[in-house]
This record gives C-alpha cells, sequence and structure tokens, in this order.
C-alpha cells in the first residue's frame, strides 16, 4: 500500500479540519484565502489608519534611538565610567552617526552585506590588538577628544 492509497482512506475533514476538501491548484488560487477573520478591535490615537502608522513608526525610530543610545553608553561605561560615557556620545559628529548608521543598514539588509561589516570590524580589532600599545593610545587619545568635545555642547 503506497502513501497516496493511505492518503485516499482519510477522511477529508482530518486533512482540512473543516469537513471538506481543501481546493488544490487553480481551485485555491481562485478562491483566495478564505473569509478573513477580524482579530480583537484595538483603537489607535486616531481614527485615519494612516495618521496611526505613522505614529507608531515615529515611536519604534525613538526607541530604536533610545535604546541604541543605552546601548552605547553601557559599553562606553564600562571602561570610561557613565558621565564620560554621556560626554563621548553627545561629541559625535553627524558624519560618525551617519556612517554608523549606514554600516548596521548594510550589515542588517544582506548576508554579503553583514560579512563585509563583521570582516571590516574583525580586521580593525585583529589589527589594534596587534598594534596594541600604539591603537590603545590613539583610541584614548580619540574618545578624550569626544568627550571633550561633548562638553561643550
Amino acid at each position: 500500500m503506497t502513501i497516496r492509497d493511505k492518503l485516499a482512506k482519510i477522511k477529508p475533514g482530518r486533512i482540512t479540519g473543516k469537513g471538506g476538501t481543501a481546493p488544490v491548484g487553480k481551485a485555491a488560487d481562485e478562491a483566495g484565502s478564505g473569509p478573513s477573520i477580524p482579530g480583537p478591535s484595538i483603537p489607535g490615537p486616531s481614527t485615519n489608519a494612516m495618521t496611526n502608522l505613522i505614529l507608531a513608526d515615529i515611536a519604534l525610530r525613538a526607541g530604536g534611538a533610545l535604546l541604541r543610545r543605552g546601548v552605547e553608553r553601557g559599553l562606553l561605561g564600562n571602561r570610561t565610567g557613565a558621565a564620560k560615557a554621556k560626554k563621548i556620545i553627545r561629541g559625535r559628529t553627524m558624519g560618525e552617526t551617519l556612517i554608523g548608521t549606514a554600516l548596521a543598514r548594510v550589515a542588517t539588509r544582506s548576508v554579503p552585506g553583514a560579512i563585509m561589516v563583521g570582516g571590516g570590524l574583525l580586521a580593525k580589532t585583529l589589527y589594534d590588538r596587534r598594534h596594541g600599545k600604539s591603537a590603545k593610545a590613539e583610541g584614548e587619545a580619540a574618545v578624550d577628544a569626544k568627550a571633550k568635545k561633548g562638553e561643550k555642547e
């Protein structure tokens, strides 16, 4: 007995869960997904759906920015202290912020982008480890410069 024979003996309702047969092929395309069952209605701040979508987008972007700042401050705060970390973040230029955002976007949009950005970060890390003392001195000088710039703003 083949699998096809076994499936033929099963009642159609047990396969689809509805008591009838499911449309196949062209009939399934014409039938669509069936009647849509609305979920629980949660009212948004506005009656206009587009306004609600824009508000949701703004809220998500603001939340992402706050989360990013928190993570940056946490990573920098481990070595430099919370107050200095805040000054460093405040002292970043617009170009540095845009480059970081662009690299993050490239890394998250595609596998080759993630490999490229990850490989670059790995190469930079290995380079810094190989040139330990000079890289550490350069990094600390750059951090101090950013912190001083952040104090002014």
